[in-house]
């Protein structure tokens, strides 16, 4: 059942998935094909071995239908995510990702787990690596005053686990008068 949007603090991580399936990603067809006309635009033509862009959604269509190998993001890689890892655990502030970068990684890794080398060690990184934010990002709450929360480079799921949080008490901070 839905709930009126008032009742709703926040998007469900289904919703946000379904929103990151727009995401632009690489394909290499197996198969000639001739383009997709779809309703907004058209995707293809579809010529092994050569690299097409494609919607995420459309990508895992493909791959289901073994009509496509994806081609993983270069951000979904061991070394990347090794460094970005790395970087979180120095570094005060949170190291620039994908809007996306968790949803995405999630599809591809549940539909298309073959197509990422080293798939199980890349699912390690990204399991530490959104540890290692959400430390952060409690650590930005504390921080919180009745203005602003500042907070760069944060991923959508990460912005909607803070948003229910972060609006109640920004709104009781303002009811208060609450001054820093």
């Amino acid at each position: 059942m839905a709930l009126p949007r008032q009742h709703r603090p926040a998007f469900t991580p289904d919703e946000i998935e379904f929103i990151a399936g727009n995401e632009q990603i690489s394909v290499i067809p197996l198969y000639k094909m001739p383009p997709m006309k779809l309703i907004q635009t058209t995707y293809g033509p579809f010529r092994p071995p050569l690299p097409t862009k494609v919607p995420l959604w459309l990508a895992i269509s493909m791959k289901k239908n073994q009509k496509c190998k994806l081609v993983p993001p270069p951000w979904l890689t061991l070394e990347h995510l090794a460094e970005r890892l790395e970087k979180e655990e120095t570094k005060d502030e949170f190291c620039a990702l994908p809007f996306h970068y968790m949803e995405m990684a999630h599809m591809i890794l549940e539909s298309a787990a073959d197509d990422v080398p080293q798939a199980e060690q890349v699912r390690k990184l990204l399991k530490d690596l959104r540890e290692t934010r959400q430390s952060k990002a409690r650590i930005g709450l504390q921080a919180l005053d009745d203005r602003w929360l500042g907070m760069h480079n944060l991923s959508f799921m990460e912005i909607n686990e803070i948003r229910p949080f972060f609006s109640k008490a920004f709104n009781e901070m303002r009811k208060l008068g609450f001054q820093s």
